[in-house]
């Protein structure tokens, strides 16, 4: 029979804890010391289970306890976790456990566990933009609660940085933000993503082509120009390489003598080195490993007259155990003549790309795979492993030999 607010109250205790029912495994679970305690009893995989509902009280009485009502309602919640077989004392834990990170996570916690998941094996360059972001964020948003933060308080924020006219680095920031959000949601620290509400709310930033020169011209003359350069041989053959392999500026920076493979012609760059996280094949030219060449005579000449040997390619010549800097070959482009709006050394990857496309000897594929741009399309990236090889290897030493003869002209 089930229960009513008058038997409930007039329970007595006795010498023995005793039970109520309710019907449905509710039951009052009345002690000895004349506490009165909701409890429900089901089972799940197979075992007999207990779930406290919370102590027992009058309605309308001012103490915040358990009505019959209310420990009703619970019952039922219970079951429909047990009809979606969810053990419901298993979810109370895991509330409780969300509840507690979701409090104690403040904004840059929850950004310094991000940065510690995702940021395992990222380049310097990686790693330091998303280090300055976070900064920046933290500024106003480092103390608050992951959880409480709504979109309009997210905006403001990023509005102060677009009101700067940084509206690149808007973007960048709101991105991260999405992305701590997301990492917050799966570990059960934040509810929602505040910044995937920001969609459409920011100025989008307008996107710059690199400089780069791709007439053949022009190409013919920054070549002789970077042959005759009066610098540090060092940035010269940096230079150089550089537009033979038309690889990223970074990849040659961090570039080490140890991976050129002079015998196999080959220079395998790193996964953690690449933007895509893939390991990168370039094929040598000719004329590439006569640069190598020059390279290796000149780390001899270097090491003899130091204790320290670098293991570095390109070397600073003011801190041997670190590369030349980010700037060192927009440096020597500016000392050759060439403004920020002709030519900067990623550049060289544009004008190869355009000149190798006008060729029309080699698929596209092949020289989007010697840039080592990954397909879009995740499906066909999946499947499409071919690295057409050959092909590449005789592209490289094409592509070396029409610059030698644009140097001539």
């Amino acid at each position: 029979m089930p229960l009513t607010d008058a038997s409930c109250r007039t329970a007595r205790p006795k010498d023995r804890p005793f039970k109520l029912s309710d019907g449905g495994g509710l039951h009052l679970l009345v002690a000895t010391t004349g506490a009165k305690l909701w409890r429900y009893a089901y089972r799940f995989d197979g075992k007999q289970k207990l779930l406290a509902l919370g102590p027992y009280v009058m309605p309308g009485s001012a103490e915040v306890r358990t009505s019959l009502a209310q420990a009703r309602d619970l019952r039922n919640s219970a079951r429909r976790l047990l009809d979606g077989g969810v053990d419901p004392s298993q979810q109370r834990k895991a509330d409780r456990i969300a509840v507690s990170l979701a409090v104690r996570a403040t904004f840059r916690e929850l950004g310094d566990d991000w940065f510690k998941v995702k940021m395992a094996g990222k380049g310097g360059r990686t790693i330091d933009r998303a280090n300055w972001l976070l900064k920046v964020l933290n500024a106003d948003l480092g103390a608050r609660p992951a959880a409480a933060i709504e979109p309009p308080e997210l905006l403001e924020v990023l509005r102060k940085i677009e009101a700067r006219g940084h509206h690149e680095t808007t973007a960048r920031a709101r991105s991260l933000a999405s992305s701590i959000f997301r990492f917050g949601i799966a570990a059960g620290r934040c509810q929602r993503d505040p910044a995937a509400d920001l969609r459409g709310a920011l100025t989008t930033a307008k996107t710059t082509p690199r400089p780069a020169i791709t007439d053949p011209a022009g190409i013919g003359e920054l070549m002789r120009a970077i042959k005759a350069y009066q610098g540090d041989s060092t940035t010269r053959l940096a230079l150089q390489l550089l537009a033979l392999t038309f690889v990223r500026p970074g990849e040659i920076r961090f570039a080490e003598l140890a991976e050129f493979d002079d015998t196999n012609a080959v220079w395998e760059i790193p996964a953690e080195r690449m933007k895509m996280r893939r390991d990168h094949l370039v094929p040598l030219s000719t004329q590439a490993r006569g640069v190598l060449k020059a390279l290796r005579e000149r780390a001899t000449e270097l090491n003899s007259s130091s204790e320290f040997n670098s293991p570095f390619a390109f070397p600073s010549l003011v801190t041997r155990n670190r590369p030349i800097s980010e700037n060192t070959m927009n440096v020597a482009l500016r000392r050759l003549g060439y403004g920020q709006d002709e030519m900067c050394a990623h550049g060289f990857r544009a004008m190869a790309s355009t000149r190798l496309n006008e060729m029309n000897r080699w698929k596209p594929e092949v020289i989007e795979r010697q840039l080592a741009h990954v397909d879009k399309n995740s499906v066909r990236r999946a499947y499409n492993r071919a690295e057409y090889w050959t092909e590449r290897v005789e592209m490289m030493q094409v592509w070396a030999d029409y610059l030698d003869h644009l140097a001539k002209k």
